[in-house]
C-alpha cells in the first residue's frame, strides 16, 4: 500500500479491543518484538535518533508486549506506559516487573492522555496512530506536543505496509505530528517503517554539545 491510502471506516472501540485482545490471547508477543530481528533493529534505530543520552520523564503509549518499554527504561528515570488492551497491559507488566521506575497504565487514546501527569521531556508514539481516525490522530498529536517540557522530544515510528486492522495511513499520522509546531531533527524512512524525531529545541547532537 502506498501511505497515501485514504482513510478507511473506523471501527468501534469494542471491535478494535476485540481484535487487540484475540492478538494477545494466542501469544504475549504477537508481533514477535522478542524474537525478530527486524524489531529489535528498529528498536535501535529509535533509541539512537534520541537527541539526549538520559530522560527524566517519558510517555509511553500502546506500549503492547512492553519491549520497547524496557529499553527506554534504561535511559530514562521514570516511564510511564499504556495500553487500552488488557491482555497487552499484562505482557507489559510480566515483561517489565523488574523494573522500578515503569508504571504500565490502561489509557485509550486520544481521551484518556494524562495531562496532569506530565510534563514528560520525551513522548514516543510507536506504531498506534494508524489504528486512530483523523480527527483522533491530530487530537493526540495535540496532546503529545503540549505535554512535551521546555526540551522535550517527541518521536514518531509507525509500520508503512498495508494491514487489515489499518485505519489512518501512515503518511496522515506523521503530517498530524508534523503540524504541532515543533522542528523535526530526524526523519528515516524504509521501505517497511518511518521515524521521525521532533523537538522544541532545533539544535544538532552537535550543536547541543559546542562541536559546531
Amino acid at each position: 500500500m502506498s501511505t497515501g491510502t485514504p482513510t478507511r471506516q473506523a471501527a468501534g472501540a469494542d471491535d478494535r479491543l476485540a481484535y487487540f485482545e484475540t492478538l494477545y490471547g494466542d501469544s504475549d508477543d504477537p508481533y514477535g518484538l522478542r524474537t525478530r530481528w527486524y524489531e529489535e533493529r528498529k528498536r535501535a534505530l529509535l533509541l539512537a535518533a534520541l537527541p539526549h543520552r538520559r530522560y527524566a520523564s517519558v510517555y509511553e503509549p500502546g506500549c503492547g508486549a512492553g519491549e520497547l518499554t524496557v529499553a527506554l527504561a534504561a535511559r530514562c528515570d521514570r516511564v510511564l506506559a499504556s495500553d487500552f488492551s488488557p491482555q497487552a497491559r499484562a505482557s507489559a507488566e510480566a515483561c517489565t516487573a523488574a523494573l522500578p521506575n515503569v508504571r504500565i497504565a490502561a489509557h485509550a487514546l486520544p481521551q484518556d492522555f494524562p495531562h496532569a501527569e506530565g510534563p514528560f521531556d520525551l513522548v514516543v508514539v510507536s506504531e498506534l496512530g494508524y489504528f486512530l481516525t483523523e480527527d483522533a490522530m491530530q487530537t493526540l498529536a495535540r496532546c503529545c506536543a503540549d505535554a512535551l517540557s521546555a526540551d522535550g522530544v517527541l518521536v514518531a515510528c509507525n509500520w508503512r505496509p498495508d494491514f487489515e486492522a489499518r485505519v489512518l495511513a501512515t503518511d496522515a499520522v506523521h503530517r498530524a505530528f508534523a503540524t504541532t509546531g515543533l522542528t523535526r531533527t530526524v526523519a528515516h524512512t524504509e521501505s517497511d517503517f518511518v521515524l521521525d524525531v521532533w523537538c522544541r529545541d532545533p539544535r544538532s547532537v552537535a550543536q547541543r554539545e559546542g562541536i559546531r
